[in-house]
Formats: C-alpha cells, sequence, structure tokens
C-alpha cells in the first residue's frame, strides 16, 4: 500500500497540543504516513490578513488528506483591531478558516459521531421510574450539511441598491422591516440547495443501513422555516423509499434539545442543516462526556478533514504541562482511517481508548469533573500526555 501524506493543521491554541498526541497514536498502532505540516489561523490573519494561505490549499489540493486541531474565532471588531496595522483599511475581511476550507473544497457532508464509553463519568444519566439511576446506551451519528444555510456567509450589513430591493419586494419584509432605516438592518441568509440537501441526506441513510440503525432523524424546524427545512424533509420523506427498513423521523430542533436528555437512546442518525446539526451534535456530545469526546469528519468527493468539534480553549494553551482532554483528536484521526479503508488500526484504537476509561485509572481533568487549572495534575488528573501513554499502552 502506498505510504499517505497527512496535511497536518494544528492551528491555534490547544490545536497544537492535541494534534502531535493523535499523530503519536497512529505511529503506535502502525499506521505509517508522512505529516506535512501546514499554516491555518489567528496567527495568519494578524499578520497576513488571511487565516487560510493560499499555500495551505495547495497543499490540501495535493495530498487530499488532513488532521486538524482548531482554530480561534473573533467577532469582526476584534478581528480588524488585531490585523496588522500595516494591512489595515486595505479590505481584509476575516471569514474563519475552517468554513472556508469546507467551502472551498465542498466538504459538504460533515458527520459527528456521539458514542458513549462505559465507564466514563461524565456520561449522560437519568432517574428511572423506580427512582433508581439509569445510564442509557448513548449512539447516536449526527450528519451535518457543512457548506450552506446561516454559515453559508451570504450576508450583509446596510444591504446595498440590489439585495434591498430584491427584500421589498416580499410582503412580509415590507410589513416588518420596512420602516427600517438600511443603514440598521443586518441580513443572514438560510440557502439550501437540492443537490447538496440530497447528499447528505443519502449519507444519512447509507450510514444507517451499513451500520445497522433503525432510524434517521431529520432535525429541522419545518413549521416555521418552510422552505429549507420543508426541502430537507421533502428530500427525505421520498428518499425513505429506497430504505424501507430505515424509519425516517422528523423532529423540530428545539423539541429535539428536550427530548435528547429524555430518551437519547431511542436516537441513531440525525441529519440536519448547518446550523441545527452543529447545535444537536453538541448537545449530544454533552450527553457522552462533552467536547473532550467529540469527533467529526469532513468529506467532500476528493478531500476530507478530520477535526475535534471543541475549540482552541487560548487559556489552556500556555500551561507548563497540558492538561486538556486529547481523545477527541484521537477519535477524529480514527475517522479519518476509517475513511481511508484502515479499518482494523481504526477499531483498535476505539478499543484501547474504551479499555482505558472503563479502567479509570487514568482521567484529564474533565472527566474527574475538576476545574480547569494547572492544580487538578496536583489532584490526581492525567496530563494530555498521560492520557496518549495510558491509551499507547492498551494497543502493545
Amino acid at each position: 500500500m502506498t505510504k499517505r501524506t497527512i496535511v497536518s493543521m494544528p492551528g491555534d491554541g490547544i490545536g497544537a497540543t492535541v494534534l502531535p498526541e493523535a499523530i503519536r497514536v497512529l505511529d503506535a498502532v502502525g499506521f505509517e504516513a508522512d505529516y506535512v505540516h501546514a499554516d491555518i489561523g489567528w496567527e495568519f490573519w494578524c499578520k497576513e490578513g488571511n487565516p487560510l494561505p493560499q499555500r495551505t490549499i495547495d497543499l490540501l489540493e495535493k495530498h487530499k488528506l488532513g488532521l486538524f486541531g482548531a482554530i480561534t474565532s473573533k467577532p469582526k471588531a476584534e478581528a480588524d483591531a488585531e490585523l496588522d496595522p500595516a494591512l489595515r483599511d486595505q479590505g481584509y475581511v476575516y471569514y474563519s478558516p475552517i468554513v472556508a476550507m469546507r467551502q472551498h473544497f465542498n466538504l459538504d457532508i460533515c458527520a459527528r459521531p456521539c458514542q458513549s464509553f462505559p465507564g466514563n463519568p461524565l456520561n449522560f444519566i437519568r432517574r428511572g421510574a423506580d427512582g433508581g439511576v439509569e445510564e442509557p446506551k448513548v449512539d447516536v451519528v449526527v450528519y451535518r450539511q457543512n457548506t450552506e444555510g446561516l454559515y453559508g456567509g451570504v450576508e450583509w450589513t446596510n444591504p446595498p441598491d440590489q439585495v434591498y430591493d430584491a427584500l421589498m419586494t416580499h410582503p412580509k419584509f415590507v410589513k416588518n422591516f420596512g420602516s427600517v432605516p438600511r443603514a440598521d438592518l443586518a441580513v443572514s441568509t438560510r440557502i439550501f440547495s437540492r443537490a447538496a440537501t440530497t447528499r447528505i441526506m443519502r449519507a444519512a441513510f447509507e450510514h444507517a443501513q451499513k451500520f445497522g440503525y433503525k432510524s434517521v432523524t431529520v432535525c429541522e424546524k419545518p413549521n416555521v422555516i418552510r422552505e429549507t427545512s420543508g426541502m430537507m424533509l421533502a428530500i427525505g420523506l421520498e428518499m425513505q423509499k429506497e430504505y424501507p427498513g430505515i424509519d425516517l423521523w422528523n423532529t423540530n430542533i428545539d423539541a429535539q434539545m428536550m427530548w435528547l436528555t429524555k430518551n437519547p437512546e431511542d436516537y441513531g442518525v440525525i441529519v440536519a442543516g448547518n446550523m441545527f446539526g452543529d447545535i444537536i451534535s453538541d448537545g449530544f456530545a454533552g450527553l457522552v462526556g462533552g467536547l473532550g469526546f467529540a469527533c467529526s469528519a469532513n468529506i467532500g468527493e476528493e478531500v476530507a478533514v478530520f477535526e475535534p468539534t471543541h475549540g482552541s480553549a487560548p487559556k489552556y494553551a500556555d500551561y507548563e504541562t497540558s492538561i486538556v482532554n486529547p481523545i477527541a483528536m484521537i477519535l477524529s484521526a480514527c475517522m479519518m482511517l476509517d475513511h481511508i479503508g484502515e479499518t482494523e488500526k481504526a477499531t483498535r484504537i476505539r478499543q484501547a481508548i474504551a479499555e482505558v476509561v472503563a479502567e479509570g485509572e487514568v482521567r484529564t481533568y474533565d472527566m474527574m469533573k475538576l476545574r480547569g487549572s494547572q492544580q487538578a495534575l496536583e489532584q490526581g488528573a492525567a496530563s494530555t500526555t498521560e492520557m496518549t501513554d495510558a491509551i499507547i499502552a492498551k494497543l502493545k
């Protein structure tokens, strides 16, 4: 088998901490690859006006596979203030590099597994009917449309003439916003295309069929957002005819956020647009240990990038001994292995993680429910490196 080259994008904050830990695990399981560093993140916005430099795009176009750590994103005013003074007032606008990457390579399918490990003290528990404590098994995979919707970037403050005139053709806009001064209007669009919506629905049904899930749930809001959510539901209803053994459920995002803590074990594959998929995947991640266990894949027709869903957590990045949980990043690397057909190695790593979690002898500060500080190590929490070492030990 040809040796792979993986584009390594640590990014900001703890991304530069956890990504090398995942590579250590990949090495330990016997996955042979070359890793080429690529620049991405806040540093490159500040000094170059571009958090996703063309040289990084070129590397991904060449090698097709990427492991990504985390990025720091800040609101417009803060981003402008931190830009190199020599670059200000030259038309540079900050835009999330991970969103830009998804759109450039059309990484339109985002998969986010949320699966509980037995023995994890952070797993969701509830009170049973008999007054006892229950710990339902959570095994959900969220399929999130990754390039459209509210994260599509089509938005304006003080919309230009053509946009404003078009909006004024809609009677509800005229009624509710027609008297608002144009300079006081901020408009963000939510655009779904039939092709991309069909692709994400197909990916959800295919995953359910391949891995034996009994249901696919469309988690949107078609009773209110009738055009976009309605399109996704309509496509799902039609497509379900091709998968007669899989039920199609329809839940509203607000109700689903309530139900996920009532009966999470009832759900299998969930599919949603960009914003609602982001929300519901974080909600289910909270049931299986939080963002320290939340992995994801961004998959296009040619390029795929794998990342934990946690942020850059800059307050932890400068600790003398890192305390952050590397498991989300390691699980993201497992998703990469699955994607390229190295399923045996991915399974071995997941089993090693499961054994470490079940034994409970090595736990990071979040697993011990401690405050995130250096003092957590003195209270018995494992460092980032110690957690990785424990996982590697189970691979040998």
